[in-house]
């Protein structure tokens, strides 16, 4: 017989799943099937009081995930808003940003850009760097570490949030004001369970009230977009999907082919030229 439950923390191969009672079981997969994620709601098998298989999992609202040449990696299923998380230091990438941000839009996940600790003296750089994000609609909320965690709180009510950024931001600081008492519990749960790996190498789903829940995920240092398509991929451009399908080629690189509407716009100043850098490279790579 078979119950339904959601994954609560993912280990690679190994998962945490809680049902919809508040029972808990350490799940494993058949066949070392490794397509499941943190917020998956899945359909486990019983083994005994503590121990359950994965079946399968249910249909999911949302899948967020990145792919390099070489792999794929699956973030979370199921997440409403996508809050990236960098600051002035360490060395914080825009690419990352960029990235993540068109990884969301074809996930279909609303995002939040947090410019975590604020107080930091090189902070104004990136406040005007990331002040262009907030015009394609982007919330920025900027936070110092334990001080600005409660802001966040309004935009995550009643969804299911995944905090992302690279490593050394802020991020796990954030997660734990963000919890108080109830990271402290998890915490001695995902230690017991997790056969003394760090605990920032598995993603791990709480509860921060009745309707809200809150992802934590591994620090990631790149975001590999390999699992989008070329011709697909202007669309997740807010600034410059209007000019989809306006090429002369429907299968336009955006380079040298005549004709080609995104280009002549660069040329005008209707976008910004580095955003058609930025489309030139992603796509570059996609048809590799």
């Amino acid at each position: 017989m078979s119950d339904t439950a959601q994954i609560i923390t993912s280990y690679g191969r190994r998962y945490i799943v809680r049902t919809q009672d508040g029972k808990t079981y350490d799940a494993t997969t058949r066949k070392k099937r490794v397509d499941f994620a943190c917020g998956d709601f899945v359909r486990i098998s019983p083994i005994n009081g503590e121990q359950a298989v994965i079946e399968d999992f249910l249909p999911r609202q949302s899948l967020l995930y990145r792919q390099d040449a070489w792999k794929t990696k699956l973030i979370a299923a199921n997440v409403d808003r996508l809050f990236i998380v960098l600051a002035a230091s360490p060395s914080p990438s825009e690419t990352f940003v960029q990235r993540a941000l068109l990884a969301a839009e074809a996930a279909q996940i609303d995002a939040v850009i947090v410019l975590n600790k604020a107080d930091l003296p090189e902070t104004a750089v990136w406040r005007e760097k990331l002040a262009f994000y907030q015009t394609l609609g982007y919330p920025l909320v900027e936070t110092c570490a334990l001080d600005g965690a409660d802001t966040l709180k309004p935009l995550m009510a009643g969804r299911t949030n995944i905090l992302l950024g690279q490593s050394g931001m802020g991020k796990s600081t954030l997660t734990n004001a963000l919890l108080g008492n109830a990271a402290a519990r998890t915490g001695e749960i995902s230690t017991a369970l997790d056969s003394g790996k760090h605990t920032t190498t598995h993603a791990q789903l709480y509860d921060l009230d009745g309707g809200t829940h809150l992802i934590d995920s591994p620090g990631l240092q790149e975001f590999g977009l390999y699992h989008l398509e070329a011709a697909d991929l202007i669309g997740y451009f807010p600034d410059l999907k209007h000019l989809a399908g306006q090429c002369r080629f429907h299968n336009c690189t955006h380079r040298a082919e005549p004709g080609c509407r995104v280009k002549q716009a660069a040329e005008t100043g209707e976008i910004r030229p580095d955003r058609l850098a930025l489309l030139q490279k992603i796509t570059d790579e996609l048809l590799r």
